[in-house]
């Protein structure tokens, strides 16, 4: 059964979740649950971790998994927080 698009909207967020980049050397990443259920933070850590693992920032392909992850953040009602070390202003 499908929720209606304004039911949505009105759900808290079930937690806040930090994604780090760590530097160059592997393991470029590192996944922190800031508050929320641990164990629905936890999966998505190994969700998340499945897709940065080996990709630096710089990589091609990190753009499309980054939409993967904040899209999965999206529909387990995350706050995804990105820190690639430098500011991504427009």
């Amino acid at each position: 059964m499908a929720q209606e698009p304004e039911a949505i909207e009105d759900i808290p967020p079930q937690g806040h979740v930090r994604v780090i980049y760590l530097g160059p050397v592997a393991p470029h990443w590192e996944v922190h649950g800031v508050f929320g259920d641990r164990v629905a933070v936890d999966e998505f850590r190994q969700r998340a971790m499945a897709r940065l693992q080996l990709l630096p920032p710089h990589d091609p392909q990190f753009r499309r998994n980054r939409e993967r992850v904040a899209r999965d953040a999206e529909r387990e009602h995350l706050i995804l927080e990105w820190d690639l070390g430098y500011d991504e202003g427009s």
